[in-house]
């Protein structure tokens, strides 16, 4: 079964353009670029830090906003046309969108490292659109069936989730060790969850906010420690007592980009340890160098994910492993959505989350069991 064209109704979108204003426009329902594609309509989308960046500097890195752009790449939905070539997938199905389609053909590709691929077309991405609109167009592939029990609203959380496992899976074998992941928002309770899902014996979120700590528990953390005003070795130092750690941390995982942070990190790893920097602030810290090489430490940059991450990230969630039960704390319809955005820069809760148009919200947040 299919749906023609001619019986879906126009493609609403929430639209960024130069200079950081939104715009609602009526687009082109996208069509189909080959037999494998399918059309989803989007049900629910997370706001990810990089919209926000985008929508407020207008640019991350090389990637600057100079036309307008949809904005979102944390999506699920249902799928509402088929190409003619396409397996394993129905119209009516749930769905996840894994929002880059790589090359396939080129040397990081066909290494199997997909992420790193110079042609990737991701979603919200300048100059590429993103998922905030009715209908989004996607390969076939990068679409993943939500499990059952699991809602599009929570659904739009794998994308996230795979960013965590990513970069857990990049630090090597976590288990019995001891995992220290400084930020506690989204990605950094993602990596909590996914380090104790990895066998991690220690797991200690670190932020700033005392609030942000309160639920960490929740989501695989055995430990919490508030960062102070304190200099990064001191507070290096605190940490690493307040866990009873002789040697140091085994592994740290840095989800914040912050320059304090990654100076802390690396002072409270122990000799030999790991360190992934999985979020992004100043392209260009003040990095403790001589602590790097005189612990030999191994630093790895993690970026979104690669093959088996989305996968993964969904069989964590289908065997319960993982959790994220009450990480959407603000959820907002579509005509809300510059609210959403604003509700992000305010560090209110944890997740927010955006419904497609027409989305009733019962529909976001029912499970197929």
């Amino acid at each position: 079964m299919t749906v023609t064209k001619n019986s879906l109704s126009s493609n609403r979108a929430f639209v960024l353009h130069p200079g950081g204003t939104f715009t609602f426009e009526q687009r082109e329902i996208p069509a189909l670029e080959s037999d494998r594609d399918v059309l989803v309509r989007i049900v629910a989308t997370g706001l990810c830090g990089s919209d926000v960046h985008y929508w407020q500097h207008g640019r991350i890195g090389r990637y600057v906003v100079e036309a307008p752009i949809v904005l979102g790449h944390e999506s699920s939905g249902v799928i509402v046309k088929c190409g003619k070539n396409v397996t394993g997938l129905r119209v009516g199905d749930r769905v996840m969108l894994e929002p880059g389609f790589a090359c396939n053909i080129c040397h990081y590709c066909r290494g199997g490292r997909y992420n790193l691929c110079e042609a990737m077309r991701f979603a919200a991405t300048p100059p590429y659109d993103g998922t905030l609109a009715k209908y989004y167009r996607a390969p076939s592939e990068s679409c993943y069936k939500l499990p059952q029990h699991i809602s599009h609203r929570d659904g739009s959380l794998i994308e996230p989730l795979s960013v965590a496992v990513h970069s857990c899976r990049l630090a090597g074998s976590m288990q019995e060790k001891s995992v220290a992941i400084f930020g506690a928002g989204p990605v950094g309770l993602l990596c909590c969850a996914v380090a104790h899902a990895f066998g991690a014996s220690t797991v200690v979120a670190i932020d700033i906010v005392a609030s942000r700590l309160a639920t960490a528990s929740k989501y695989g953390a055995t430990h919490t420690y508030q960062m102070s005003t304190e200099s990064s070795d001191r507070n290096a130092q605190d940490l690493v007592a307040s866990i009873g750690l002789e040697y140091g941390v085994d592994v740290v995982l840095d989800a914040t980009g912050a320059e304090p942070c990654l100076a802390c990190g690396i002072h409270a790893l122990t000799r030999g340890g790991t360190f992934v920097q999985v979020g992004l602030g100043n392209p260009t810290p003040t990095v403790p160098v001589g602590q790097i090489c005189d612990k030999e430490v191994v630093f790895k940059g993690s970026f979104r994910y690669g093959p088996g991450d989305f996968q993964l990230a969904i069989d964590l969630l289908n065997s319960c492993r993982v959790n994220v039960d009450g990480l959407v704390t603000h959820e907002f319809s579509f005509d809300r959505a510059e609210d959403a955005f604003k509700n992000v820069v305010s560090r209110v809760g944890i997740k927010s989350v955006i419904y497609g148009p027409d989305v009733d919200e019962y529909e976001a947040k029912k499970r197929s069991d």
